[in-house]
């Protein structure tokens, strides 16, 4: 019987159809070629509503296809009127990893009605060795500005992994 996962991550965004999945499916790509993907829990969610049950960006997947990084992602919300959810994401999760200071003060808020959070709320840029700490949201760009996206996921989930590793 496999041992369960003695660690969480969970990465935010507003829409849960670019950023977060795109750092979801780059973290879990890391950890398993370190083999690790047993030692974790990994997922992503929303701060909204607006894109619940939709697949991931195509520009999102395009990207990651080009990279080898395998993507299996419907949009899920974290943050919405549901507080069961919200208590078990902010309960279970060590960390919460969200893209810029939107997701990071809805987090926040909603943080302090969960009386037993557990989770560590941070920027995911705030592991990036380039110190851009904001994943700027590519929806309304083109295939670079995904492409920035995924570079900026792939130098902050490498230097989250090896730090909470």
């Amino acid at each position: 019987m496999a041992e369960p996962a003695s660690k969480s991550v969970l990465f935010v965004c507003l829409g849960n159809i670019c950023r977060s999945p795109i750092a979801e499916a780059v973290f879990r790509k890391l950890a398993t070629d370190q083999n690790v993907s047993d030692k974790w829990r990994i997922d992503s969610a929303a701060t909204s509503t607006y894109e619940i049950g939709n697949p991931p960006d195509y520009r999102g997947q395009n990207c990651m296809k080009k990279h080898d990084v395998p993507m299996n992602h419907i949009a899920r919300q974290v943050l919405y009127l549901n507080l069961k959810i919200t208590k078990e994401d902010f309960a279970t999760f060590d960390y919460i990893l969200c893209m810029d200071e939107s997701n990071l003060r809805d987090l926040n808020r909603k943080s302090n009605q969960v009386k037993n959070c557990k989770a560590k709320i941070e920027l995911l840029g705030s592991y990036d060795p380039q110190k851009q700490t904001i994943i700027e949201d590519p929806y309304y760009g083109n295939e670079s500005d995904f492409e920035t996206v995924y570079q900026q996921c792939l130098r902050c989930c490498r230097a989250f992994l090896e730090k909470a590793g």
